[in-house]
């Protein structure tokens, strides 16, 4: 199954000595020492060093990883055991692209794998990394040797300064249940929205060539089409022992193609010896240490969601060895957008899937896994206008992204309308009806559009609309006898949206709740008087910031709002 690349290829192949550090190191101010507590390095107080979590140590160094409920579950764990064989999932504790402690913090993740029956393993036998994942077969209640089973995982990516030129560093970490001998795991990162698919077992959403996305090249190695990337490591039990970069490629570019940001490091693997696709390994362009890793001391802190351990007991420090940590330096590998591209404004890859392996080969056993899970998503710009409609005469609206990033850059367009001042920016003004378009540059200078959102203000010439509120704060918006309107007001909500509902008669208002692909999320059915009345949709804890739509028929008028949902 394995390919060797011919030797005159391989001329930067001995690049991979030196590469690994595997003693406590801070990177891009990023602890990088087997533990989980920002101003805590290698044991020791340390007053300006990031990390997972907080735990009130003192220092100017923050936690990554958003903590929000965590003594609640702590304390679920307790009253219903259950519960411990629940998933868990928290993001960055910060917006995505934020600017904290001189970097540029661009995504985290951090997820607590099924226990108990868990369908999220692979069956014993045949399921392997070069294979699609079309054919990796996952049954229910698969037995996960201790050494092989994910507890949870852990993933950053950042900057090491607030420029996009600035060195790219993933950050990546898993917590075991074996903590002796050889472990081994891998982080695959994919180009596509690849799945998992509890009801049926199986993955979908998988990559065109043969079930990932191959690395392209033109004729002088530039690289024309990013693909799959996957990194391999393997710890002792004295530590990190090897940590291998592959990415997705055809089989024959590893012959053909001398790639501008980086080398080929000799090793071809896919589903068989005679695949078309397979993954090869990678080394950087220029010597030096690219990568670090180690694991936890006995007595580390497991963080403030505690450690589930595979008998659903649940612990607050982990056993020496069972929390395993490492560095990627994107930049230096050539794995940054910036190096590989050109483009420091493209995201890398767009899911994450964690496994773990049997043994040291590429081509092992798979075991386990956790994911696959979306990162590099920063929020796509999501605008309203607090005046949707100009009611008889003209008026003044204000236009704003609900969910701002600070490193982007936000530009208005109208072809029909007028911006009053400055269209640059989240907000802006604006005093005629016409389509309003907002794009959005993830940061500032990338010169690529990233996102756009449109906000339309219209003008009913024959309205007599009045705004109000009533004595309970509410708003309440009026029309002529003869005609209908809905108003959704405040734009954004929080726990309920309020439509404010005229009508000339009583009749029924159908109320249908949508996300942006499409998915009815909540259906209301309800009687309303004439003239104004308000109604009012409860906005359930389960749903995530973002943009809804809210469907409201009247008789045979549609009304459509749309939804601008932040806590």
């Amino acid at each position: 199954m394995k390919r060797l690349i011919p030797s005159a290829l391989l001329c930067c192949s001995t690049l991979v000595l030196n590469a690994q550090i595997t003693t406590p190191v801070t990177r891009a101010n990023f602890e990088v020492d087997g533990g989980l507590r920002a101003n805590v390095f290698n044991g020791t107080p340390n007053s300006n060093g990031d990390d997972w979590f907080g735990r009130g140590d003192a220092g100017t160094g923050t936690f990554v990883i958003d903590t929000t409920g965590a003594g609640y579950i702590n304390q679920l764990y307790i009253n219903n055991p259950g519960s411990r064989m629940l998933p868990l999932f928290r993001g960055m504790n910060y917006p995505q692209f934020s600017i904290v402690n001189g970097a540029m913090l661009i995504d985290a993740v951090f997820i607590r794998d099924h226990h108990g029956d868990d369908s999220t393993a692979f069956a014993s036998g045949s399921n392997k990394n070069g294979m699609s994942p079309a054919s990796w077969a996952t049954p229910i209640a698969q037995g996960v040797p201790d050494k092989n089973d994910i507890l949870d995982m852990f993933m950053h990516v950042r900057r090491e300064g607030v420029a996009v030129t600035d060195a790219l560093w993933l950050f990546g970490g898993v917590s075991l249940e074996g903590t002796s001998g050889n472990r081994y795991f891998d982080f695959e990162m994919y180009q596509t929205d690849i799945y998992y698919e509890r009801s049926s077992l199986s993955f979908k959403g998988y990559g065109p060539d043969a079930g990932h996305t191959s690395w392209e090249f033109d004729a002088a190695g530039n690289i024309t089409k990013a693909g799959d990337i996957i990194f391999t490591a393997e710890y002792g039990g004295s530590g990190l022992t090897n940590l291998e970069a592959r990415i997705w490629v055809h089989k024959n570019a590893p012959t053909l193609v001398s790639p501008t940001a980086f080398s080929w490091g000799g090793s071809f693997d896919g589903a068989t010896a005679g695949s078309t696709y397979g993954y090869a390994n990678i080394l950087p362009k220029t010597a030096g240490a690219f990568y670090t890793g180690l694991q936890c001391g006995a007595n580390t802190w497991a963080g403030p969601f505690s450690l589930v351990r595979v008998d659903n007991s649940v612990v607050t420090d982990y056993e020496a060895n069972q929390f395993l940590e490492f560095s990627v330096n994107l930049s230096k590998l050539g794995l940054d957008p910036l190096v590989s591209v050109g483009d420091p404004c493209s995201m890398p890859f767009r899911r994450i899937l964690v496994k773990s392996r049997s043994s040291n080969s590429f081509s092992a056993e798979l075991k386990d896994f956790v994911g696959p899970f979306d990162f590099f998503r920063a929020p796509m710009a999501a605008a309203t206008a607090d005046v949707p409609m100009f009611c008889g005469v003209t008026g003044v609206s204000t236009l704003s992204v609900g969910n701002p990033l600070i490193t982007s850059l936000y530009t208005w367009t109208t072809a029909d309308g007028h911006i009053v001042g400055n269209h640059i920016g989240p907000v802006i003004t604006v005093d005629q009806p016409g389509s309003y378009i907002v794009s959005q540059e993830l940061m500032d200078s990338c010169g690529t559009t990233y996102a756009k959102d449109t906000v339309v203000v219209t003008l009913d010439a024959a309205c007599t609309l009045l705004q109000q509120k009533d004595k309970k704060g509410r708003f309440l918006v009026s029309a002529a006898a003869n005609k209908r309107a809905v108003l959704l007001l405040p734009n954004p909500v929080s726990t309920q949206a309020h439509l404010s509902i005229a009508t000339p008669a009583k009749e029924d208002a159908s109320v249908t709740v949508v996300d942006l692909s499409g998915r009815i999320l909540q259906r209301v059915k309800r009687s309303v008087d004439r003239g104004t009345s308000t109604m009012n949709v409860d906005i359930p804890a389960s749903w995530k910031n973002g943009t809804y739509f809210i469907k409201v028929v009247l008789g045979s008028e549609v009304f459509t709002e749309k939804m601008l949902l932040r806590r």
